[in-house]
């Protein structure tokens, strides 16, 4: 037993106690470990589900706040009836809920869009009324707040479906594009050059002027056309005068009622290709276009052309697709009972 004992009293000697070290004294040794406080957040929405969204969402709100405060200061806000009317009207294109949502990396719900769409719609009208009062650095810097929301293809979605204004080519002609369902019809148009009125007496050894028909005036009525010894207006479809190529009068009736509209029934010569549909089509297709080169022509009298821009929309109705299990397009068969 003693033996025991004294072998196992050198190894209790050796055993190494744990000692208590104060923290104060690990500040060098090891910095990570010291007393000293956390460092706060860059954002105060960092605790936050949505942290980059409320980020941006402050900062239309500071914004917002900002530029009416500066408005008012200049007196530009609240804005009267009449001024109001002479702002230019909104044209935003801003980035839809899923470009936004990609460029936060989180996710978007529709109410938090409505939300900045609100707010940025409210920064947009600030910047016209900046813009109409002539405060430029306003107007500028509020313009690159909305920016990072609006698609870059802006430009390109603004110009879609606005109507480019007619040229006139070194010959005073006009071409225009004119569509009636599924036909196409490519228009040119020229004033009729009148020609100048002779004061002297014509020679009876003269030979006479040539009679010309016009083909508007046998286009209007059924009768035969009287013949003249003037510069008659002349349409010609597809190499062939109106009368040979709509025999049908309401479709003739069709292509002149621009010209009756705007009361210059043989003031201009006409020259268009059609093609693709039946009549109905390709007369309103011809219609359409002659109704833009008018629009486009100054006017050369006192009639104006209040009535013409009714003619200038595309007339969209289309022939409605057969369906299946249909006899056509909404007609049902008759199924007899036994």
């Amino acid at each position: 037993m003693n033996v025991v004992r004294n072998a196992v009293r050198p190894a209790l000697r050796c055993r190494a106690y744990a000692t208590y070290v104060p923290p104060a004294s690990l500040r060098d040794v090891l910095p990570g470990k010291s007393g000293s406080k956390k460092t706060p957040p860059e954002s105060p929405n960092f605790y936050t589900g949505s942290a980059e969204y409320y980020d941006q969402l402050n900062g239309l709100e500071n914004a917002v706040h900002d530029t009416r405060t500066a408005l008012k200061t200049l007196q530009l806000l609240p804005l009267p009836a009449f001024a109001r009317s002479a702002i230019p009207p909104a044209q935003p294109v801003w980035q839809t809920k899923r470009d936004i949502a990609g460029r936060m990396t989180t996710p978007l719900t529709m109410t938090r869009y409505r939300r900045l769409i609100q707010l940025l719609n409210q920064l947009d009208q600030y910047r016209r009324i900046a813009e109409v009062a002539g405060v430029d650095v306003l107007s500028s810097k509020v313009g690159d707040v909305l920016s990072v929301f609006e698609k870059a293809n802006k430009e390109a979605i603004l110009a879609h479906g606005r109507r480019k204004p007619v040229e006139f080519d070194e010959y005073g002609r006009t071409y225009t594009l004119g569509r009636r369902k599924t036909s196409t019809a490519r228009v040119w148009t020229i004033a009729v050059q009148r020609p100048p009125e002779v004061s002297e007496e014509v020679d009876a050894n003269e030979e006479p002027l040539p009679q010309i028909e016009s083909t508007v005036t046998s286009a209007i009525d059924n009768t035969p056309p009287k013949p003249v010894q003037v510069t008659t207006t002349n349409v010609i479809i597809n190499n062939r005068p109106l009368v040979d190529y709509f025999p049908q009068l309401p479709d003739r009736e069709r292509v002149i009622l621009p010209f009756k509209i705007a009361g210059l029934v043989g003031a201009y010569n006409v020259f268009a290709i059609v093609r693709g549909g039946g009549s109905t089509g390709q007369s309103g297709a011809v219609s359409l276009g002659i109704a833009k080169a008018l629009a486009a022509h100054p006017p050369t009298s006192s009639r104006s052309y209040a009535e013409v821009p009714k003619l200038l929309r595309r007339d969209p109705r289309m022939v409605e697709r057969k369906k299946t299990n249909r006899r056509g397009a909404r007609a049902a068969y008759n199924w007899i009972k036994r």
